[in-house]
């Protein structure tokens, strides 16, 4: 080992295993967290098990029931087609998990990196990549994933790409300011003193300290692009018929709201408690991750 390996060895890093055990301890205490985990895991083998847990083809239409009510042979009633709603919402959480981890991820991967270098190097770099995200702050961002779809077409692979950029500003400023934060710590001085590439300070002594922040919204942001995405399939950008989207459902739904109100409140339903799910485990991972919140 040489003498810098030696030295940079010697630099504080995360002890990732301690962490993760104190954070989860954390977390358990935390019953709404949990509670929301317990939703979302839920969610999550619904939409592996689907197949399985459906009782009928989610796009198999029969007349003889269209329109019925909750009953033995459709738990959460049929639609206008006669489709059963339960099979559909089923299938329809895969479509919801999707979009919110493909975008969110999308988002991720754009804005973590711009975020990060613009904040280390600073100056005119720093100055020209702020003023191009306060351009894209300036738009709502279910406005601007509408500008995107309207771009790009609609459909699902169009509506998550819309959303990652909607969310790319949201990680930029995100990171920026947990960088310039941990780079004026004295472990990244001497780093530089010792002629460490930027690329490795960046990633192996700058990023693990952020991670933090970037988990806690991203468990936040996943929830609001399933809500955008739903509002885009609300509007006819999203999913389209006859994929089983719940903010498709929603949308069609309201046609009959006065005489099978079971096609807007099971998928309203649903959507409200994956979103609520995120959101909690959100505010409990935000406690879990901060140690001065935490309470030993």
């Amino acid at each position: 080992m040489s003498k810098t390996e030696c030295v940079i060895s010697k630099l504080p890093t995360p002890q990732r295993d301690t962490e993760l055990r104190q954070v989860w301890r954390h977390l358990r205490r935390n019953r709404l967290a949990m509670a929301g985990l317990a939703v979302l895991a839920l969610f999550l083998l619904c939409a592996i098990f689907a197949p399985l847990l459906a009782p009928y083809d989610p796009i198999e239409t029969n007349y003889d029931v269209a329109l019925q009510g909750p009953s033995t042979e459709n738990v959460l009633g049929a639609d206008w087609l006669g489709r059963d709603v339960f099979s559909r919402i089923l299938f329809g959480s895969r479509i919801s998990l999707t979009i919110g981890l493909i975008s969110v991820t999308i988002g991720m991967v754009i804005g973590v990196p711009i975020g990060a270098i613009s904040a280390y190097y600073g100056g005119k770099l720093d100055l020209f990549v702020q003023r191009l995200i306060d351009i894209l702050i300036a738009f709502p961002g279910i406005l601007l994933a509408i500008m995107v779809v309207a771009v790009l077409g609609v459909g699902v692979e169009n509506v998550m790409i819309a959303v990652g950029i909607a969310s790319v500003p949201i990680y930029t400023r995100l990171v920026r300011g947990s960088v310039m934060a941990v780079k004026e710590q004295g472990y990244v001085a001497a780093a530089k003193s010792l002629g460490i590439r930027d690329a490795r300070i960046i990633l192996r002594h700058i990023m693990p300290n952020c991670l933090g922040p970037i988990i806690v919204q991203s468990t936040f942001q996943i929830a609001t692009a399933i809500l955008w995405a739903a509002g885009l399939g609300f509007l006819g950008l999203g999913a389209q018929p006859p994929d089983p989207e719940w903010g498709a459902m929603l949308s069609k739904g309201r046609e009959y709201i006065r005489t099978a109100h079971h096609l807007t409140t099971y998928p309203g339903l649903a959507i409200l408690f994956m979103v609520l799910g995120f959101n909690l485990l959100g505010d409990g991972l935000r406690d879990a991750l901060d140690p001065r919140s935490r309470k030993y």
